[in-house]
């Protein structure tokens, strides 16, 4: 679950590292606040847009399983794992 928050934090800063290489590119200085001021709203409203995308497009595309669920359990002295069935 962390790897897949951890995911979609890094999609929402995606706008903001582009646009601190536009300014590099640009030759502005991207440490000032001058250079952000404006489009700091639109740039979280497109990281926003951009983690949301991800996380439907995940569960649309993901695998369901259809069967039932056995828990983990004790067989001839043995842990068998959890699966779905």
């Amino acid at each position: 679950m962390t790897r897949a928050l951890f995911g979609e934090v890094l999609l929402f800063f995606l706008p903001f590292a582009v646009f601190a290489v536009y300014l590099v590119v640009r030759r502005r200085n991207p440490l000032r606040v001058a250079a952000w001021e404006g489009s700091v709203s639109w740039l979280a409203i497109a990281g926003l847009a951009l983690a949301v995308l991800a996380l439907v497009a995940t569960g649309v595309v993901s695998e369901r399983s259809t069967g039932s669920f056995v828990p983990t359990h004790m067989e001839n002295g043995r842990v068998v794992p959890g699966e779905f069935r």
